[in-house]
């Protein structure tokens, strides 16, 4: 088991299709669960953005080991409903990164990692304008995930979660918030319920508040 996990994770890390799907169905054949396979992916993504932020990795290849993962998960997804494993179904989530800013691509690992964690993700993409987070939520999303990659669109972050106060729907939705310069300060700070230095983490943590 060990193996296939390994196995997997160095495979995303390759970001080879191919690769991917033959480490998917290796570890199915040895009767790993798809919810560990899934984590397993996961880590080597999150490797994958690393390697990405170091320059050691480039964008193709990182869109090249999402779409592998994604292959993956139409494998995948059938089993995690057959299991229960999905059962974080009923968490809808918006994602996006804010208004100003055009960088998305850890925002889209973690829209892909709570994709196969699960949840039901409303993905914006980048340069999202406040309004269309209000608008997912008024709409039934109960989760707000928001990227920030510079210190100028942080504030969009915070503006947003007022803007849900005003309206009162603050308490009826969990915000996430993360991005380079974004620390578990500043979210204390704006008020965010879960701050993710990593894609990982953040999926961690928003699949622990929902148990």
């Amino acid at each position: 088991m060990v193996d296939n996990k390994k196995e997997l994770r160095e495979a995303v890390i390759a970001y080879k299709v191919p690769g991917i799907q033959a480490a998917v169905e290796k570890a199915r054949k040895a009767g790993m669960p798809a919810g560990d396979i899934i984590d397993a992916m996961g880590d080597g993504m999150t490797e994958v953005g690393i390697l990405f932020e170091r320059g050691k990795l480039f964008l193709p290849h990182v869109l090249s080991a999402a779409q592998g993962m994604k292959s993956a998960m139409e494998v995948l997804g059938p089993e995690l409903l057959k299991s229960g494993d999905a059962s974080t179904k009923r968490a809808s989530v918006v994602m996006g990164t804010v208004e100003g800013d055009v960088h998305d691509i850890g925002k889209s690992i973690c829209s892909t990692m709570l994709q196969c964690a699960g949840f039901d993700v409303h993905d914006l993409g980048r340069d999202v304008p406040k309004a269309s987070f209000i608008n997912e939520i008024k709409a039934g999303c109960t989760m707000c995930g928001m990227s920030a990659l510079m210190t100028t669109t942080m504030t969009v972050q915070r503006d947003v979660i007022e803007i849900l106060k005003q309206e009162g729907l603050r308490k009826k939705v969990i915000v996430m918030v993360g991005g380079a310069p974004v620390t578990q300060a500043y979210a204390d700070k704006i008020g965010a319920d879960i701050f993710g230095e990593t894609a990982s983490e953040t999926t961690t943590k928003a699949k622990a508040i929902n148990k």
